[in-house]
């Protein structure tokens, strides 16, 4: 009888379903897992015939599976403290590149590094993001893996400037000295020593004189060589009047380690507006010399910002961007074919991706954490008792047809 097809279709169709509601289950704990649910639709029969009244009469043969629809709605993120996790919330998906060169896109941001130091996903692909040079992200070329490595470094910069905060007692008597040391660095990165001594003149006036070792110079003589002097001058209230801003031409040449001559400015105002040199009546003292300049410096720790961009941390208390996470966007996410339990394919249903950066509003990314399935179990376990009692219904149907048919078989024989 025809009619055995009918509940074997619904059989096969309540089947797949528990299937899928199975596959949700088993993937409640899977990183960026999306939830899927099948789409059914009724197979219907040419019209057989019109009723008394004209109306077309129409019998159905059926149910088939017309589709899967996944739920793309954000998983909760959960922290876990690796630099290299990300959560994405919002739109957009992760673009990975897979060992053939394809690319494919995930939710599931449980990356970690491989041995050149490049961020890839659990199976080895590579998490791809637009590259940075010196620190500088450029979202114009192709995207490239992002290397998160100790293999980053930073070159060392010449110092160019300089300052340091001071009193200079003003009870101390004619001829006292007192010395502010701070360190610079060459345009080869090696630290160089620069020693302020200041001197009293008389009261309210102070002379200065800038010294480096003289083992640092080619040819140097003595034990310091003197790359700059000057005068300071204070009012009765104890603050620097002369110079006002800075001193320049502190000028260091013919550097022993073969480093490019320096040129320094001194800035007496630090990172302010007003002089940070007094003459008070306390004890002399200096604090917080700092310059422009640092050593070469490698890479300690990384931190991954809202927007994707990796911030690396190095050993020379430089910050520069490593790259950014790319992000890319559907225009029919329904149309991406899945080839994992989290990874997917453009297809020409989705549209081609269109890729760039998590932009802070329709999508965010956070660093440290993973995004966790969206699977909701209580739906599910709802979802399967609906599913198994639609089996048990058909599986009665069909049992029922049975019973049908051996009775007309028995009736005629």
């Amino acid at each position: 009888m025809s009619a055995f097809s009918i509940p074997l279709s619904g059989l096969s169709a309540t089947s797949s379903e528990l299937n899928v509601i199975a596959n949700n289950l088993a993937n409640l704990n899977t990183d960026g897992f999306k939830d899927e649910t099948l789409n059914f639709g009724d197979i219907m029969n040419a019209a057989t015939g019109n009723s008394g009244n004209g109306d077309p009469i129409q019998i159905g043969s059926g149910v088939e599976v017309e589709g899967t629809t996944s739920n793309f709605t954000n998983g909760s993120p959960t922290s876990t403290g690796v630099p290299s996790n990300m959560a994405l919330q919002g739109n957009g998906f992760f673009v990975v590149q897979n060992s053939n060169g394809t690319e494919s896109y995930t939710r599931a941001g449980d990356f970690t590094t491989n041995n050149a130091g490049q961020l890839v996903t659990p199976s080895g692909q590579l998490v791809m993001g637009f590259p940075a040079t010196n620190g500088v992200v450029s979202t114009s070329g192709a995207l490239a893996p992002i290397n998160v490595g100790e293999s980053n470094t930073v070159p060392g910069t010449a110092s160019t400037s300089f300052s340091v905060e001071a009193n200079l007692n003003s009870n101390a008597a004619a001829g006292t000295t007192f010395n502010a040391p701070i360190t610079v660095y060459d345009s080869l990165g090696n630290p160089l020593q620069l020693n302020v001594q200041f001197t009293n003149n008389s009261a309210g006036n102070w002379s200065y004189s800038v010294t480096v070792p003289s083992s640092n110079i080619t040819g140097g003589t003595g034990t310091t060589t003197q790359v700059g002097s000057g005068t300071l001058t204070f009012n009765s209230s104890g603050q620097l009047t002369s110079p006002a801003g800075s001193v320049t031409g502190i000028n260091v040449t013919g550097l022993a380690d073969g480093a490019a001559n320096m040129s320094m400015s001194w800035n007496l105002n630090g990172t302010g507006t007003s002089p940070i040199i007094t003459q008070l009546a306390s004890d002399s003292t200096s604090s917080n010399p700092t310059t422009n300049g640092f050593p070469d410096g490698t890479l300690t720790s990384y931190t991954v910002e809202s927007n994707g961009t990796v911030e690396g941390t190095f050993s020379n208390n430089q910050t520069l961007a490593l790259g950014q996470v790319a992000v890319a966007q559907f225009a029919n996410v329904q149309g991406l074919q899945q080839s994992s339990s989290t990874d997917y394919q453009a297809t020409l249903a989705s549209g081609q991706a269109a890729v760039g950066q998590a932009n802070g509003t329709t999508s965010v990314i956070t660093g440290g954490s993973v995004e966790g399935s969206n699977v909701n179990l209580s739906a599910e376990f709802a979802n399967m008792i609906v599913a198994q009692q639609g089996y048990e219904a058909n599986a009665k149907v069909l049992t029922t047809l049975d019973q049908v048919s051996q009775a007309t078989i028995q009736l005629i024989s």
